[in-house]
């Protein structure tokens, strides 16, 4: 399994003491403002499992995010492929932070990294992002790590009931952009 270090953080496997600042974040309805629900302590324990069997079976996927100087878990960050109920297919980047780990730069450089992985480890040609509408905090990160956005990716997300939180939004980042950025 990869292992990514930036200045500041490193995207690792799951360990069992992530379970409970992990289950804290998935219930705090600030985090999950931008989600149809928090999750209960017994859901965020399967995302876990699930996330670290990823990791386990292809190398790369959903990394817990630890910052380097501390060791403080502080949330995740990774690529995943795009869910087949999807309009579109490829890699999809995310990211979701603690709360207390917001403002700093965190989802940026974990993005970042996890980008260059994309392209540089797995050779992707594209990655894409995905994030409801109104999700203006993760936009700008989808900005600052050079994703584009085109309002004709605009779609109404399946697997989210309807509501405003089901209008979504894809940024994309072509290798060949990466590669322009020199990252």
């Amino acid at each position: 399994m990869a292992e990514l270090r930036t200045a500041r953080l490193v995207l690792r496997g799951w360990r069992e003491a992530d379970l409970e600042p992990w289950a804290a974040m998935n219930a705090d309805p600030e985090v999950r403002a931008y989600f149809p629900d928090v999750l209960t302590r017994e859901q965020s324990e399967a995302s876990v499992a699930a996330f670290q069997a990823d990791l386990d079976e292809r190398g790369w996927g959903w990394w817990a995010v630890e910052v380097l100087a501390t060791g403080e878990f502080i949330g995740f960050t990774g690529l995943d492929p795009v869910d087949e109920d999807m309009p579109f297919t490829g890699v999809e980047a995310g990211w979701r932070l603690a709360r207390p780990a917001w403002g700093y730069g965190y989802a940026t450089e974990a993005a970042t990294a996890a980008l260059a992985f994309g392209f540089a480890s797995l050779e992707l040609p594209e990655i894409l992002a995905v994030t409801a509408a109104t999700n203006l905090r993760s936009q700008a990160v989808m900005r600052r790590i050079g994703m584009t956005y085109d309002p004709a990716d605009d779609f109404d997300d399946p697997t989210v009931p309807d509501g405003p939180l089901r209008r979504s939004v894809v940024y994309r980042m072509p290798a060949e952009r990466q590669r322009a950025l020199g990252r």
